[in-house]
């Protein structure tokens, strides 16, 4: 099946797709520096353009549209009057693409809290879209530590709309998994890294308050402005793109030299990124840490995407059999 990505990244829900056997032949991603790390990594074409400047007729026809489309807030009342009154918001640019190429499936993610978003309306309108255009879905937030092997705290939406109907009761979002990764599977806990990577008295004025809280060296803590918090749970904390900045929040861990904030090759490990995924060595670190944590964690997209291939594999054999 061909697949194309929207709001690609560095191409973590292709990736996803590509480990069962989907075919991406096109993706869209605006950023430039995330559009290099992914040209590293994929060999189909890219488009670094803004979404509202491309038009549809320029995109592949396919089966699959995947998108890991940004959250933002729309006016319900001008929804009613058509999404084209919603043109700036980015999921009206998923649902023209929708309307315009008809793949037979959908697959998007976000952030958890769009559930809730606008008191729900933001969901509710993204569901009706999908009806609208025939689409029958199922929707689940899944935790990447649950569901993805995973040592990381992150809770996603998954969303998933089948144009065949057989298909959509075919198809079942995966089931939790036990979690045998650690910490030390991911991190390097005993080897020495740049220097640039550990906190010292001469650089944080806050670093006596860590040097009294972070004693263990099998997990994760974090600076919240006033106090450190310990990761009881022995898991990551929810990776943000904001952890090159420096500031509250970033996961640090006490290692053989010292306390030290995650490397970016961590944070993609904390992403269920395979370990030759290529990372530019000529990027700033705050594009590197941005891109890991805007990302998705590919081994629960790899679980969703094998469910999507099975449920219509099992259509493909039905027909076989009736024929």
């Amino acid at each position: 099946m061909k697949a194309i990505g929207l709001f690609a990244g560095v191409g973590g829900i292709e990736l996803g797709f590509e480990q069962n056997g989907f075919d991406i032949i096109w993706a869209n991603e605006i950023d430039e520096k995330a559009s290099v790390t992914y040209k590293l990594n994929h060999d189909h074409q890219l488009v670094t353009e803004d979404i509202n400047n491309i038009d549809s007729k320029t995109i592949p026809d396919i089966d699959v549209l995947l998108a890991g489309f940004p959250c933002q807030a729309f006016s319900v009342a001008g929804y009613r009057k058509g999404f084209e009154d919603e043109r700036g918001n980015l999921f009206f640019q998923v649902a023209r693409v929708l309307r315009d190429k008809r793949p037979s499936i959908v697959f998007l993610e976000n952030v958890k809290n769009l559930v809730g978003h606008d008191g729900g309306n933001t969901f509710r309108v993204i569901l009706e879209t999908l009806n609208q255009y025939g689409y029958f879905v199922k929707h689940k937030v899944l935790n990447a530590s649950e569901y993805g092997n995973v040592p990381q705290n992150r809770e996603r939406i998954y969303i998933v709309g089948f144009l065949d109907e057989h298909a959509y009761k075919n198809f079942k979002f995966p089931d939790p998994i036990p979690l045998t990764k650690t910490l030390n599977d991911v991190i390097d806990f005993d080897s020495k890294v740049d220097d640039k990577y550990y906190y010292t008295k001469e650089k944080y004025k806050f670093y006596d308050q860590l040097q009294e809280a972070i004693v263990r060296k099998d997990t994760l803590y974090q600076w919240r402005r006033v106090y450190v918090r310990e990761n009881k749970s022995n898991l990551c904390p929810t990776l943000t793109a904001n952890m090159g900045t420096g500031g509250h929040n970033v996961p640090l861990l006490l290692s053989k030299y010292g306390i030290r904030k995650l490397t970016p090759r961590e944070c993609f490990l904390l992403q269920g990124f395979p370990e030759d995924f290529i990372l530019p060595n000529d990027m700033a670190q705050s594009h590197l840490y941005k891109q890991a944590g805007n990302s998705v964690v590919v081994p629960v997209v790899s679980r969703i995407a094998k469910n999507i291939y099975e449920a219509v594999s099992d259509i493909e054999k039905e027909k076989y059999i009736i024929a």
